[in-house]
């Protein structure tokens, strides 16, 4: 599940300046949706690239009367209307005005925006949600029951939206019923809340790998190769690295280049992967041949304990270096294996700590991810292949 953040920026927050400052804020922490009204959509593109939803002028109007000179991404009823309580919901909601927008053929209303007073408006958020591509609901003094009940009944027929005020009540939201909503409403002008929930955002859709150890069985100088090191746009920590080699079923962890030396300088943006034919994991957990990297592209970090994030490759060098062969055995006797460059700079995870590639030794063991199946075109296949 792909998660993201909307921020609330309509004139309940306050003037245009007000608006503007929570927009600007919202943009340079990273989320994803800004959601302000019909008249603020060209502003907003002005300010910055990112997804616009816009609620409609109320229940009562059709869309087109009040539509903006630029717009949005998506329209979203409910305001001024029966989704947020301005308009008493009807008996029937056959006869509901806001349901009645989001069925027009023209599909110009993609959302809903319902405030959850009660039972009754619960159950309004539900039929709105067969009908809308997102579903945003405001909890009032009840949050989690009717979240919980939202997330058991709608299943994938909306993206489910949860009103917040703040990173906690986001995380909350994210791990309900350990499905989670969506995505999360934000509502606050805290610079820092907001950049906050947008990292409770990137850690809810990070996942953590089970990384096993594999025993050294072979360290062999090779010839020389044409070796790929992967400069991203981020640093990364001292127990951080990605995952390579030759051969799918097994990834061995190395290290970026964080550790200062008396002959070179750092680079703790950059991992020396290896040679070009090796595979690289990237966020989605397909993987890519480290030749087609290019700058621009993501490609996974993760560190010692499996934890992972994403990264943008800003360079790649491909330099012709000798080479080490790695061949390491799993304890049901399996054996994988890469290329790495024989020097002092390249790290890899060992059980006695960190130690060059150039150090190792038959005996030691090293981190590996695992992965059953075989490789096409970077994706995960059942099927039968032999690497060697």
């Amino acid at each position: 599940m792909t998660r993201s953040v909307w921020l609330k920026a309509d004139d309940a927050v306050g003037d245009w300046d007000a608006r503007r400052k929570r927009i600007t804020a919202g943009l340079e922490a990273g989320v994803d949706w800004v959601l302000v009204d019909a008249a603020d959509v060209e502003r907003v593109r002005e300010l910055g690239d990112v997804n616009v939803a816009a609620f409609t002028a109320g229940d009562a109007k059709v869309i087109d009367e009040a539509e903006p000179q630029v717009d949005p991404d998506v329209f979203v009823v409910g305001k001024d209307g029966e989704g947020d309580g301005t308009v008493d919901l009807p008996t029937d909601f056959s006869g509901s005005a806001d349901l009645s927008t989001l069925r027009r053929d023209d599909n110009r209303a993609e959302g809903a925006y319902v405030r959850i007073l009660s039972e009754d408006y619960e159950a309004f958020a539900e039929e709105a949600a067969s009908e809308a591509d997102y579903t945003i609901v405001v909890g009032e003094d009840w949050t989690i029951i009717p979240l919980e009940n939202l997330i058991a009944r709608i299943g994938e027929e909306t993206d489910l939206v949860a009103g917040v005020t703040s990173a906690e009540e986001a995380k909350t939201a994210f791990e309900t019923l350990e499905i989670g909503s969506d995505a999360v409403l934000l509502d606050t002008d805290d610079p820092d809340e907001i950049r906050q929930t947008v990292e409770v955002r990137d850690e809810a859709e990070r996942e953590t790998l089970d990384l096993a150890w594999a025993e050294v069985t072979a360290v062999e100088r090779t010839g020389s190769a044409d070796r790929v090191c992967v400069d991203t746009g981020s640093l990364m920590d001292h127990d951080e690295g990605m995952l390579v080699g030759s051969m799918s079923r097994g990834l061995f962890f190395v290290h970026a280049e964080t550790a200062e030396s008396p002959y070179v300088a750092s680079r703790p943006f950059r991992v020396n992967a290896g040679a070009v034919h090796a595979y690289v994991r990237t966020p989605d957990g397909g993987t890519k041949y480290l030749a087609e990297l290019k700058s621009g592209d993501d490609v996974q970090v993760v560190d010692v304990d499996g934890h992972t994030r994403e990264a943008t490759v800003g360079r790649v060098k491909i330099e012709k270096r000798p080479m080490f062969r790695v061949e390491v055995e799993f304890e049901d006797g399996d054996r994988v294996e890469t290329l790495l460059q024989n020097a002092e700079t390249i790290k890899v995870p060992t059980r006695d700590g960190r130690k060059a590639v150039t150090d190792l030794e038959v005996g030691d063991e090293l981190r590996v991810y695992r992965e059953g199946g075989a490789r096409h075109f970077g994706e995960t296949v059942e099927e039968s292949i032999i690497e060697k």
